[in-house]
């Protein structure tokens, strides 16, 4: 059995939905409270027993390099000033297992994972988009890595959601499956930002997948899609004709911080547990409640 060592965090988008803050810079670095959306979605991959990650970045993406490399001249003052922890900090975002390449052209997700064809090699992968952050108790990568290596075909995680947007995520029409676990289905087919007439279930994708190598010959015979772009969600699609791919509804909560109220939602929600920001952001958030109230 191959284990799932490796993952690819597509980040080469434009982030138009949060213009003109991303106009220069990564969407993928705007702070949550103190720590950059990326931090998060790096920090699942290997807390989910992922050996060595491949960021795709693009155009005006060379900050999020930056990021995770080493700043020897930032790293000796703060240490020849005695400021520990905060060396400690600045020392945290840089590990070994972390490797880049460049989308020049972005032409939609699916053409970002081919990229990723020659780290991944012949091995299974975990894909974790930028856009979403998730929690559980249990990392969701690692879920998935579980289920991929009990029954060795491709998954997804997805979040069951009511009144969805239209035309703005990705959904699963699903089939029963035969694996014992009333959390997984059979993917009949996904749809890619259907109209509300067209969603085909509750079952929104959550931005976390573990695929095949076999997708990267699919990926290299497939016209664009939806929005002129290559669509990840049309190769799977077509994978899963000949090959099984399940879902999973994740243990946990999914925040699309691609969204601007996604996004706010979580900055209120890491705020509230942040040490140093929890009891003042509580207090805060009561006053303007009984505000709101009035």
């Amino acid at each position: 059995m191959t284990k799932v060592r490796k993952a690819v965090i597509p980040s080469a988008g434009y982030g138009t939905g949060f213009f003109p803050a991303t106009k220069a810079s990564s969407k993928e670095l705007l702070p949550i409270v103190d720590k950059p959306i990326i931090q998060f979605i790096v920090k699942e991959a290997f807390n989910s027993g992922i050996e060595e990650v491949l960021i795709i970045t693009g155009k005006q993406k060379r900050s999020i390099e930056d990021h995770f490399d080493s700043n020897y001249e930032l790293e000796q003052n703060l240490a020849e000033n005695g400021k520990d922890a905060l060396l400690n900090i600045v020392k945290s975002t840089t590990r070994e297992g972390l490797y880049f390449v460049r989308q020049s052209y972005p032409l939609g997700l699916g053409d970002a994972i081919l990229h990723a064809k020659a780290f991944v090699a012949n091995e299974p992968f975990a894909v974790l988009l930028g856009d979403n952050i998730t929690e559980g108790n249990i990392p969701v990568t690692k879920q998935l890595i579980d289920l991929y290596e009990e029954h060795q075909s491709a998954c997804v995680a997805v979040v069951e959601m009511e009144n969805t947007p239209e035309k703005k995520y990705g959904f699963v029409q699903k089939e029963p499956s035969e694996v014992s676990d009333e959390t997984v289905f059979s993917v009949k087919s996904f749809v890619e930002k259907p109209s509300k007439a067209d969603q085909p279930s509750n079952l929104v994708i959550a931005g976390r997948y573990i695929l095949t190598p076999d997708i990267f010959e699919v990926l290299e015979s497939l016209k664009p899609g939806v929005d002129e772009e290559i669509q990840l969600t049309d190769a799977i699609n077509q994978l899963s004709q000949t090959n099984k791919v399940l879902a999973k509804v994740i243990e946990g909560e999914r925040f699309d911080v691609g969204d601007k109220l996604g996004y706010l939602e979580y900055s209120l929600q890491y705020g509230l547990r942040h040490p140093e920001t929890s009891q003042d952001l509580k207090k805060y958030l009561i006053e303007l409640v009984k505000q709101l109230k009035q």
